[in-house]
């Protein structure tokens, strides 16, 4: 991309700051801006000028992209940057898999800053191939894409004081940098418990009731609207009661959705709600950079304008985009050139049959059940389908089998039973299951199941659809989670292969996304990891037959 770096523009000047709007001319040399002159009351006959959007907490492995093919896509739609929690590819090669993010990152003018990640492992109850303790945060700490300590998943521990769980925290502390929460559910004395050793955001929150528990607590809260947790219904009121203490975040963004919009679609739906026009744009633009310091421009003389063009304040469509002072999007299309990838990654594991999956028979089983657009699923009791001594699926009732299968060594997969995922034939396989991305399978039989997770092992990583003996897979051969393929083209494939996962019965918004976090054990209440059934409310596991 060719360096153009200066220029001037005739707009609205919106000053989120001085809550004002007025016609300008803004000029910037460098990349920087070198002037605003105002030149009258605001004309609709201009466009909008704003500070550029953030996301101020998301998993860039989560878009099943790197992070320069990553930035390509947002900054269409007004995007300029991110924070960025990397334990997906940690968990799956270590430091080097960080590493792999810094590097690509710099490969591009998207800003995106990333935190160390805090829980790598994500717990000692799956099989994961990377390990971060104090020595590697503090190694990674002295990279200058570093910006804070990720989300301390491990709130259990925050709560019994862990020492192993504070000196991290401790270590966060010493270098001056925010540590970023996940606690879900936790309200009143536990709430304040977890802030109080210095946490200073959550974006796990799905009622207001915790979200106004956490902000007592003095924790920022980041709005969530991702493609499986969607909660901006439940907390946007939060953007009027405490502006100065929410942010907006998808966590995980799968790239079928990101084709479509990103922090730009919650703007205008925070408008549309009727919120005030700069308290959203102080959540979308600005809190992101007082909080985690970020050296991101806020459309002030001397700030790197870092900025979009809007037709208007309702629809926030960019027609143009701006980082450093150089064009990076206009009209819906990125300027930004592809950076050529080239994978790392970690698989050893064996291809899966049907006698794998047998379960004895039980007069009741633990069966997990979903939540459409929640991370959170609960426990159902059932008497199962039997035959031959063996448990089988259950159409009817919407009984599935799921298994995950250990992608770091061969090894005999974990089964479970899944409600909510209304396949009426075929499976569904992904290597992106949270947050050790072992192979993941859900299907109507144990035939189909085995024939989409193996076209996953098969692969080295990717989704997979099997239906009526044909298998359809977007590979993924980055650590099993990113692609490095064109983002279009792999935004489009995905939409087809959630389309096809739709058409063999499933009703759920997202079926990958969801199945994705079916093994994230620190959310409740069921889940399943590849050593077998987790009860993420008592932290330890649970037999799939209940006595």
């Amino acid at each position: 991309m060719t360096s153009v770096n200066h220029g001037q523009i005739q707009t609205n000047y919106v000053a989120i700051e001085q809550r004002r709007i007025f016609a300008a001319e803004v000029s910037w040399q460098a990349g920087r801006i070198s002037g605003i002159t105002e030149t009258g009351a605001a004309n609709p006959d201009l466009g909008y000028l704003l500070p550029g959007f953030i996301d101020a907490h998301i998993h860039i492995e989560s878009a099943m992209l790197p992070p320069s093919e990553f930035g390509r896509l947002a900054t269409r739609h007004g995007t300029i940057g991110t924070v960025s929690d990397p334990h997906e590819i940690a968990n799956v090669l270590g430091v080097p898999g960080v590493e792999f993010m810094l590097e690509n990152a710099r490969s591009t003018p998207f800003k995106a800053f990333f935190g160390a990640p805090s829980c790598v492992p994500a717990t000692p109850f799956e099989t994961a191939q990377g390990e971060l303790g104090c020595a590697e945060i503090e190694a990674l700490f002295e990279q200058p894409e570093i910006c804070c300590l990720s989300e301390m998943m491990n709130f259990p521990g925050v709560l019994n004081r862990d020492p192993a769980v504070m000196a991290k925290i401790e270590l966060a502390h010493a270098r001056g940098y925010p540590i970023d929460g996940h606690a879900p559910g936790l309200q009143g004395a536990e709430a304040a418990a977890y802030a109080a050793v210095g946490i200073s955001t959550d974006h796990e929150c799905f009622s207001l009731k915790e979200a106004r528990d956490k902000i007592a607590a003095g924790m920022s809260i980041l709005i969530r609207e991702g493609s499986a947790a969607r909660n901006f219904a439940a907390l946007h009121p939060l953007i009027s009661e405490s502006p100065d203490r929410v942010m907006l975040c998808s966590d995980d963004l799968h790239p079928d959705d990101l084709l479509q919009g990103h922090i730009n679609r919650l703007v205008a739906r925070a408008v549309a709600a009727g919120h005030d026009l700069f308290d959203v744009l102080r959540v979308a633009c600005l809190n992101p950079i007082d909080h985690y310091r970020l050296p991101l421009g806020r459309l002030g003389v001397g700030d790197p304008i870092d900025a979009l063009l809007v037709d208007d304040l309702t629809e926030f469509t960019p027609q143009q985009v701006w980082i450093d002072g150089e064009p990076v999007a206009a009209q819906g299309r990125s300027l930004l050139e592809r950076v050529a990838v080239i994978p790392v990654n970690c698989f050893d594991a064996r291809p899966i049959s049907p006698v794998d999956l047998e379960i004895p028979a039980a007069g009741q089983i633990r069966v997990i059940e979903v939540r459409d657009g929640s991370l959170v699923t609960g426990e159902g009791l059932y008497r199962p389908h039997t035959r031959d001594g063996l448990i089988l699926a259950d159409l009817e009732n919407d009984i599935l089998p799921i298994c995950v299968i250990n992608r770091y060594r061969p090894s005999r997969p974990a089964v479970g039973f899944i409600r909510g995922f209304g396949l009426k034939e075929g499976a569904i396989a992904s290597s992106v299951a949270h947050d050790s991305h072992n192979v993941i399978a859900v299907g109507s039989s144990a035939r189909a199941l085995c024939a989409a997770a193996n076209a996953v092992l098969e692969n080295r990583g990717g989704v997979a659809v099997a239906e009526q003996g044909e298998i359809d897979i977007l590979p993924l051969p980055i650590a099993g989670i990113m692609s490095d393929a064109d983002g279009d083209g792999v935004g489009r494939h995905y939409a087809l292969l959630d389309q096809k996962a739709k058409a063999l019965g499933s009703d759920l918004k997202a079926p990958f996304m969801t199945l994705s976090f079916m093994a994230l054990l620190v959310i409740p209440e069921l889940k399943l990891s590849d050593r077998g059934l987790f009860d993420g409310r008592s932290f330890q596991f649970t037999d799939l037959a209940v006595a």
